[in-house]
């Protein structure tokens, strides 16, 4: 007897099923069987075996043989010992096994030999092993109770979207637990390309969160891979649905599994990431959804977004750095004793499933998993993808103004903008989160420039780029400042504010480019041009007014 329904309910799986063995690594479950004559557990041989996996090893951690009496056994990495329930004389005898609390996760074979049976082994059934956030030994644990029921067990959330002055939410239902979710999570490491290549060695990689959190971020888009999901931005999304039409993740798993592995369509960011969320807190890793309010998309990995014109306000150099209205990914929770003896970046790990796309057509996917608390402190060198999530939250946008013989001067620097309002659900209600202090000290502040500055130099770029916001005061400033809010399908009053600073009479050539913006900040369509000229005295400031035309398309105005 396995005793599905009272091991699952101690080990927080019995949502999933009751009807097979599911528990969490290093902790104990129950098993009985009948033997058909007394059992005297201090002469008697009982030989129990676990397996995963294709050739499972013990070198690999994929094959364990343990037993009774205990003492045989002291190397063997699983262990037992005789329940006080058993009765031994009438052959009836339950045992307390538990794993390893660094086992590989999946499904095991159980198989047990006793003196009676010789060399015949006898199958007692498989078990699904999970990871197990209620162990301390477990690299996964999550101290607080609280936590554990919102970030693993918790099947309904919300998603953040919008723009940092207008965040909205939507629900989302993780249905983690749901039927056949974890088969499917399971599937999806079974046919991941490292998997397919060498079996053995995935398998027993199974062991580590940092490596099933990599693979499961690579398997959640459809680049390169058997993945879940196909991305698509350019709202077309003919033979699929857009992604606006999915509110939960079982839709879409199930999908992939009935279509043999071929990727659903359509996602964009949030749904990568809430449909990897399902995945981790079904696999047992604590795991949240993340929004990043006016995310920089770093191309060339230099810790800045920058802007290209020319003195007629032309863009002559094309830029493949962007600034989106917002960008999901999630957070996974586990220790990184690859990067420190201690426990200098446990916790919170940034792992963005989302395949970020260029304008060049080329894809690359970033952040699995960077610690958070790295980034915090500008240690862009750790591994993995750090400098990448780093410019998300805290790049610098930099405005470059190229001139005719193809050089360049940088003529402003805005170090406040980019990364805003991060958030996530609260634990135990609806209410939003800002966690933007985990990931950057407050903006304007000393502590914030010198982790700035500290980063630059550890990625060691050019000194043309490292250089900070221009000495020279610029001669004209402006602002774009909103006299009404954007509300779908109203037209929206914005006033353009001039300020000369100089002491001398400027005449400017204004050239007002209204256009639709895509979230991602790829221009949709274009809504307004209008060129003027204005003259400014010295030190003068003008306001020049003008309005938008209906903001009916579902675009973000930017």
């Amino acid at each position: 007897t396995l005793h599905c329904e009272k091991n699952n309910t101690a080990h927080n799986t019995n949502d999933i099923s009751v009807n097979r063995l599911i528990v969490r690594r290093g902790q104990s479950f129950l098993v009985t069987f009948e033997l058909h004559g007394p059992f005297r557990s201090t002469t008697d041989l009982m030989e129990l075996t676990v397996e995963t996996g294709p050739k499972p090893s013990e070198a690999l951690g994929t094959r364990s043989v343990f037993g009774l009496p205990e003492g045989r056994w002291k190397r063997s990495s699983w262990k037992v010992k005789v329940h006080q329930g058993s009765v031994l004389p009438a052959g009836s005898i339950t045992l307390d096994i538990t794993s390893p609390a660094d086992a590989p996760v999946g499904e095991y074979s159980l198989s047990v030999k006793t003196s009676a049976t010789a060399s015949v082994g006898s199958s007692l059934g498989k078990l699904l092993l999970l990871f197990n956030p209620w162990c301390q030994e477990d690299s996964v644990h999550l101290p607080e109770e609280e936590e554990r029921q919102e970030y693993v067990m918790r099947e309904q959330g919300l998603v953040y979207k919008g723009s940092d002055k207008y965040i909205s939410s939507m629900a989302w239902n993780f249905g983690q637990f749901e039927d056949d979710i974890v088969d499917i999570c399971l599937k999806l490491l079974d046919v991941n390309p490292k998997c397919l290549s060498d079996p053995a060695k995935d398998f027993s990689a199974r062991c580590n969160p940092i490596y099933v959190s990599r693979v499961v971020s690579a398997m959640i888009n459809a680049n390169d891979d058997r993945g879940v999901l196909m991305g698509r931005w350019d709202g077309q999304y003919d033979g699929g649905m857009s992604p606006t039409h999915w509110n939960g993740s079982v839709e879409v798993l199930r999908r992939w599994l009935k279509y043999g592995g071929n990727p659903v369509k359509y996602g964009q960011c949030w749904v990568f990431a809430a449909v990897m969320c399902t995945v981790l807190r079904c696999l047992g890793i604590p795991c949240r959804v993340v929004t990043n309010f006016q995310s920089a998309h770093d191309t060339d990995k230099n810790l800045t977004i920058d802007n290209f014109f020319s003195d007629y306000g032309v863009r002559p150099k094309k830029s493949l750095d962007s600034v989106w209205n917002y960008h999901v990914w999630v957070e996974a929770w586990m220790t990184r004793p690859d990067l420190s003896a201690g426990s200098l970046y446990d916790g919170w790990q940034a792992v963005d499933p989302t395949p970020q796309e260029k304008s060049t057509g080329t894809v690359f996917t970033a952040a699995d998993p960077a610690p958070v608390k790295a980034i915090l402190q500008g240690h862009v060198d750790l591994k993995y993808d750090v400098p990448f999530v780093f410019a998300e939250v805290n790049a610098d946008r930099v405005t470059w103004m190229v001139f005719a013989d193809g050089s360049k001067k940088k003529i402003f620097t805005d170090s406040v903008s980019v990364g805003q309002n991060i958030s996530t659900k609260a634990v135990g209600s609806d209410k939003r989160v800002d966690i933007t202090a985990n990931y950057k000290h407050a903006e304007g502040t000393e502590k914030e420039r010198d982790v700035y500055n500290q980063a630059v130099k550890r990625v060691n770029i050019s000194e043309e780029n490292s250089k900070g916001i221009h000495d020279d005061k610029p001669g004209v400033s402006m602002k774009i400042v909103e006299l009404t809010k954007p509300i779908s399908g109203k037209d929206i009053d914005l006033k353009l504010v001039l300020n000369n600073n100089d002491n001398v009479t400027r005449t400017l050539v204004i050239n007002v480019n209204v256009q639709a913006m895509r979230y991602n900040g790829i221009p949709s369509s274009q809504i307004q041009t209008e060129l003027k000229e204005q003259k400014l005295l010295p030190n003068q400031g003008r306001v020049k007014m003008f309005q938008t035309l209906s903001m009916s398309r579902p675009t973000m105005f930017k």
